[in-house]
């Protein structure tokens, strides 16, 4: 049997989302996101090698009770209508909740049921989302700067990137109101998953 973890702290820069001891960290660049957006001429006219979104976090492990935690710093900006967004996930083990806090930014939670039933929820400093297990959600950046927010989930859980793609897309999606808002648009792409 693995010996058991050591407890440490990580001093998180709100700003950056960068932390002293995470000992993970991975780049989506938009090329690896640019299939998400329904407008397509509007993606390809981004850059792929600019940067998408990044993830800190502590070294994933399967040790029983333990905890995956970090940021995601989501970059700001429109891809026609649409606000820039993570590829968005479930857990594996499906009955796994995840926390969100909001350190930098403003955006919005947005969550799915498995029958398709939505739900987005803002989130600006200060704010935590807490996303129920079942739940598929993405992060998406309504703001100007870019959305940091702390995340934690046990460490079993696993991610389910596929659930979104099998189902082309969420069912609703997050738009800008034109007027410094934002509201949901349904997916005519949608496919339900039940």
């Amino acid at each position: 049997m693995s010996a058991s973890p050591s407890p440490f702290t990580v001093s998180i820069d709100a700003e950056t989302g960068s932390g002293s001891a995470f000992a993970e960290h991975y780049v989506k660049y938009f090329r690896d996101v640019a299939d998400i957006f329904v407008d397509t001429a509007a993606a390809a006219a981004v850059d792929g090698d600019s940067v998408a979104y990044e993830v800190y976090s502590n070294e994933r492990t399967k040790h029983p009770g333990a905890l995956v935690f970090g940021t995601s710093v989501l970059m700001p900006g429109l891809i026609g209508e649409e606000f820039m967004m993570t590829r968005g996930h479930a857990h594996e083990i499906i009955d796994r909740a995840e926390v969100y806090y909001c350190l930098a930014g403003q955006g919005v939670m947005l969550m799915e049921d498995e029958a398709g039933r939505t739900i987005a929820e803002p989130l600006t400093v200060g704010d935590a989302v807490y996303v129920p297990g079942r739940w598929i959600h993405r992060s998406v950046n309504t703001g100007d700067q870019p959305l940091v927010t702390l995340f934690c989930f046990a460490s079993d859980a696993g991610q389910d990137y596929s659930v979104i793609d099998r189902s082309k897309g969420m069912a609703r999606r997050v738009i800008t109101d034109g007027i410094g808002g934002w509201h949901l648009r349904e997916n005519e792409q949608y496919l339900p998953r039940i």
